[in-house]
């Protein structure tokens, strides 16, 4: 990683600005759209890196008053010098690092929007609660981030849980940070589908893509897909029911699945589930080294059931250990309510992620 250069950033601010004033700039609109927000989102991190250089000299001149005025520690002055200091550096270090993942995001596609999709795994009930649970996570992640989670599909079980549902996290760096969270995610517990009390391990999978702008065009052959309708179901209200607006998309070279039954028309269903299936197929394009969609065949629709990356336990002992990384914690219930952004820092910090 490149460190933060702010005379580059500032350069790169004056020359988009320039751009924005240039003769018939807004002749095209989605271009220059995309260049008023690549200068927004620079502008805000100046911005940040601003506020941090300025709590740094705030600590700096706490540290010099506390010495002019010989506060010793163990009388109240003193005390209470070192308080305020002990708060001021605790507030630099946490915008530090928070500036320093920030800057980790530099992929391609990590500023996007995420479409995140968690499957349950074997285990029944288990495992269809199990995916619900997660679902919960990364909704209350999002939230918390100040970001716009949407359901776009969901497939409940009658039972409890959900055994598929996708969501797009609409917000800046939303892949970015979402991206190391891909994979099997391991739960240990004492069932509360098990009368006799056992102990159950269940897994769930995880999937994460950029969504891709509209702006990104991808030819896909019209004889390539199949689309079917049917009537959505789940939790919706009665009117969930009443028309075939749900839209189940199949591309027949890859037997790639995406439906789609949360929006208000078959219309938007459809456009949706095209729109995921073009930043699905974009993806395994570029894992797959192809040089074009055309080049992908076989089925990619199964999940690669390999090594977990993370497991919760309950039962024997409380723990949420990420097999990556090594970073664990002992409180899984603040976990699973949304406290993942420990794991997720400690994976970009990688020089994989």
């Amino acid at each position: 990683m490149s460190p933060f250069d702010p005379d580059k950033v500032s350069k790169e601010i004056e020359g988009l600005a320039r751009q924005s004033e240039s003769p018939g700039f807004w002749d095209d609109r989605e271009t220059a759209q995309t260049v008023m927000q690549d200068k927004k989102r620079l502008e805000e991190k100046m911005k940040r890196f601003a506020a941090l250089g300025q709590t740094l000299e705030d600590l700096e001149v706490l540290i010099a008053l506390a010495e002019e005025e010989g506060a010793a520690p163990g009388t109240p002055e003193g005390d209470q010098m070192a308080e305020e200091i002990t708060a001021e550096y605790d507030k630099f270090v946490r915008g530090a690092e928070a500036f320093r993942i920030e800057i980790l995001l530099n992929g391609e596609y990590d500023i996007n929007n995420a479409i995140l999709t968690v499957h349950a795994g074997s285990g029944g009930t288990d495992a269809q609660d199990w995916a619900g649970l997660l679902l919960r996570m990364y909704t209350r992640w999002g939230e918390s981030r100040g970001f716009k989670v949407k359901i776009v599909d969901m497939q409940d079980n009658e039972e409890g849980g959900i055994s598929r549902a996708t969501i797009i996290v609409e917000g800046s760096n939303a892949y970015g940070y979402l991206k190391t969270e891909k994979g099997v995610h391991r739960l240990v517990r004492i069932s509360p589908f098990d009368s006799s009390g056992r102990r159950h391990t269940s897994f769930a999978a995880v999937e994460v893509m950029p969504e891709m702008g509209e702006d990104i065009e991808v030819e896909i052959d019209p004889d390539d897909i199949r689309i079917d309708t049917f009537r959505s179901s789940g939790k919706g209200g009665q009117k969930v029911n009443k028309t075939d607006s749900a839209i189940r998309i199949t591309h027949l070279p890859t037997n790639i699945v995406v439906s789609c039954q949360n929006e208000r028309s078959q219309f938007q269903n459809k456009d949706m589930a095209m729109r995921i299936l073009k930043s699905r197929l974009i993806e395994l394009k570029e894992e797959e080294h192809k040089e074009n969609l055309k080049e992908l065949h076989g089925d990619f629709s199964q999940i690669t059931w390999g090594s977990q990356i993370r497991s919760y336990v309950f039962q024997p002992y409380t723990m949420v250990k990420d097999h990556r990384t090594g970073a664990e914690v002992g409180n899984v219930d603040k976990v699973l309510d949304g406290d993942i952004d420990y794991f997720i820092n400690e994976k970009l910090k990688q020089p994989d992620a």
